[in-house]
């Protein structure tokens, strides 16, 4: 069963739609003229009046259509109808990026009845795994255990649909591991022109290396080929510690004493909480119930959170007393400590509606990272370096701090293809740095846009790079260009042949992306608080077609009276919906007779 509703567990209404879909009762002509021309028995049932949010509930949307499809051919239909009626498609999961990138105020698609697995040991090599995209980190895992299988790497939830965790750069936190899409070795994915493509580091290479970090507006990602690992075990420990020990050892073994390391920076108390992990052949035991895990600790922290809504200087004392109640009030006191599977180990809980802005950095910055923001939190603004005033600015806790190396070659990376989006380091070991807002009851924290200004200020001067699926705000497109390069640019060239319409591209991607400003169907016209208890945004687009989108779409048009697209034959009979193709050749070719140019490197 399809989840129609997932938020954080502390907002005011975090179920805002109801259990039943509403169904159109008609539609209008232009739209029904379009399906009388398909196959009337490939489903279309839209559901209107749907409430789209993001987990944290920092942003609304309400799509015109919301569609959770069970079947490719319905999901070619939607892309069918969409492009022919020029509207803007955006592809949905559990929505846990707290940014506006998943908006849309035209047609939304879940993919969360698209869940099967497809094939185990594909191709006869043991852990290989075949399936549709929509499943959930957490579902595959549960399936992979029932075959002695896991994941080798994991990001703090496993809520997320593996297209959308893979499509914005999830990672974890191991200098032995990458990102997550390292374990991707295949995928199909359905474009603009109603087709699918396969793609691998040996077959549509360049499209393979934009649909691993596509921020969906390549295509919709409908099937993923995944290299598991043999299920393993992990013995971990998380423990307080003097910020000046983790900087002393950041250079030596602080991430490399186990597989898995991760830290959490206590900003006023100048400590750190250090997670380790590494794999063990011994029984699982379980960590002992916490105050910071259980009703009390997680009530008392968000109504402390919410105070300080209102008296902003409490925070200091705050941290000192959460932090002190879970892991003592000196380091070196207490130690927590247990043996799970990795597919539970790795997790960790978000707790609250959250703003979360994290830049990724080389990881010999690391340490001056720290030390000037930490000043600049304490109102040392001569050490800080930071253009920006630090006074009554009051930060939450704690700062995340994790690592990835996706530099390394085929170790973590079975394809060995690196998207040409990814953010992390190239030539060395990645530094992620995750500044967290809580947003207690729904509420906005007064010292956001100050804090995340600076905040992104230092990184950029670091050489970082955002987080895509993060809050980000203070930096430009022509900024965000310059990081990437020709990377970049290579991006956008493929983006634009397999979507000259710009079918998939939304005003996110306008703003942060140097798309041509010519194609997409839709354009940011409002953003209003959504009231209801918090102070999350309603975002409303607008249409925008300008003269060069629609010259695009009358020469797709074209194509269609041709017979290509048209699903009606010349005596008027319904033909079927279009196939699943088997070959990206076959697509290719078809575009290339009518709607862009092949990649050099297709044929």
């Amino acid at each position: 069963m399809a989840s129609r509703d997932w938020a954080a567990p502390n907002l005011p209404s975090a179920r805002p739609n109801g259990a039943e879909a509403l169904r159109p009762k008609e539609f209008e002509p232009r739209l029904q003229k379009e399906l009388s021309r398909l196959d009337p028995s490939v489903p279309f049932n839209p559901e209107v009046r749907y409430l789209h949010h993001t987990w944290a509930q920092t942003f609304f949307s309400r799509p015109e259509f919301f569609f959770q499809p069970s079947t490719i051919p319905e999901l070619q239909k939607i892309v069918t109808l969409g492009r022919r009626l020029g509207k803007r498609l955006c592809v949905t999961g559990f929505g846990h990026s707290p940014s506006d990138l998943s908006l849309t105020s035209q047609w939304l698609i879940n993919l969360d009845n698209l869940s099967r697995i497809l094939e185990w040991d594909v191709g006869g090599q043991p852990g290989l795994v075949r399936f549709e995209a929509g499943r959930s980190l957490g579902g595959l895992n549960a399936a992979l255990a029932e075959k002695g299988y896991t994941l080798p790497n994991l990001g703090s939830i496993d809520v997320q649909s593996i297209a959308g965790a893979i499509s914005t750069g999830t990672h974890g936190s191991s200098l032995k591991h990458g990102l997550l899409s390292n374990s991707i070795t295949s995928l199909k994915i359905l474009l603009s022109n109603s087709e699918v493509v396969d793609c691998s580091a040996e077959k549509n290479t360049q499209l393979f290396k934009a649909a691993l970090l596509s921020l969906g507006s390549l295509g919709i990602i409908v099937e993923l080929t995944l290299q598991a690992v043999p299920d393993f075990n992990i013995k971990w420990s998380q423990s307080l510690w003097p910020l000046e020990h983790i900087l002393n050892t950041w250079d030596s073994d602080l991430w490399t004493q186990q597989e898995y390391t991760r830290v959490w920076w206590l900003p006023y108390l100048s400590r750190a909480v250090v997670w380790r992990g590494g794999r063990t052949s011994a029984p699982v035991r379980q960590p002992k119930r916490t105050f910071y895990g259980g009703i009390v600790g997680f009530t008392l922290y968000h109504n402390l959170l919410y105070l300080a809504q209102y008296i902003p200087s409490t925070l200091p004392w705050i941290e000192w007393l959460i932090f002190g109640m879970q892991y003592g009030f000196k380091p070196g006191t207490y130690e927590l400590a247990a043996v799970q599977p990795a597919r539970e180990a790795l997790l960790m809980d978000c707790l609250y509606s959250q703003f979360v802005d994290e830049w990724a950095l080389p990881l010999s910055r690391g340490p001056e990272a720290i030390r000037r923001l930490g000043a600049w939190i304490h109102g040392d603004e001569a050490t800080a370096r930071i253009p920006f005033p630090s006074s009554g600015v009051w930060v939450h806790c704690p700062i995340e701090v994790r690592v990835s190396d996706n530099s390394t070659a085929k170790t973590n990376n079975p394809s060995g293809v690196r998207p040409y989006l990814d953010p992390t380091v190239d030539n060395g070991p990645t530094l992620y740095l995750n500044a967290t807002l809580y947003r207690p009851y729904g509420r906005d924290p007064p010292c956001r846009d100050r804090y995340y200004q600076a905040f992104e200020w230092l990184m950029r001067e670091l050489g970082g790079r955002p987080h895509w699926a993060k809050n980000f705000t203070h930096v430009s497109r022509t900024e965000i260009e310059a990081m990437y390069g020709s990377d970049m640019a290579e991006f956008v060239r493929i983006r634009d042949e397999a979507d000259p319409q710009g079918l998939f591209v939304g005003e996110w991607h306008h703003r942060n992306l140097p798309v041509s400003n010519a194609v997409g169907f839709e354009a940011e016209a409002a953003v209003r608080k959504m009231g209801s208890g918090g102070d999350g945004l309603l975002w409303t687009g607008r249409s925008r077609r300008r003269q060069q989108t629609i010259q695009l779409e009358t020469a797709m048009g074209a194509v269609d009276k041709k017979g290509d697209r048209d699903d009606s034959g010349d005596d008027g009979q319904r033909l079927p919906s279009p196939p699943l193709t088997s070959t990206s050749e076959e697509s290719f070719d078809y575009m290339a007779k009518g709607e862009a140019s092949v990649y050099s490197d297709l044929h």
